[in-house]
């Protein structure tokens, strides 16, 4: 009876285990099928990103598809930044590491997005190629 009692909490994390599990397939699958419609697409846990032409969405990811989605065009975008821990961070020499990750979209002074990443390496990565789109977009303008 005892050997029961001291199984049944690892049967009931392994339940837990495999319910999140499932969670986080569901919420990649909606966003696989979200992604089809751009030419580059990112998933991670905090957000999706995609983009098409010269628009990008971004929102939450969730088993139902993403949510709360926010369009911007860039050719509106002035700058994009890393900002690693609420500290603008340089694209080519970041820190590996930071609690808080986000790539910054400057439109002015006073209004900006932030779109958060897990990683510092995916959101540096982001960075320089949108950086590079920008840079295209503006030769492409003059």
């Amino acid at each position: 009876m005892e050997r029961g009692l001291l199984w049944l909490p690892l049967l009931a994390a392994f339940f837990w285990l495999a319910w999140q599990g499932s969670r986080e397939y569901q919420k990649v699958e909606a966003y696989r099928v979200w992604a089809e419609k751009f030419d580059k697409a990112k998933y991670d846990i905090y957000a999706v990103l995609g983009q098409k032409e010269h628009n990008l969405t971004w929102g939450k990811p969730t088993t139902k598809g993403p949510i709360n989605l926010e369009t911007f065009s860039l050719l509106d975008v002035k700058e994009v930044r890393l900002l690693v821990d609420g500290k603008v961070a340089i694209m080519d020499n970041y820190p590996q590491k930071g609690r808080v990750i986000e790539l910054e979209f400057l439109f002015s002074p006073s209004k900006s997005v932030r779109v958060p990443f897990t990683e510092v390496p995916l959101a540096a990565e982001w960075g320089k190629y949108l950086q590079g789109v920008l840079q295209s977009l503006s030769t492409e303008q003059k």
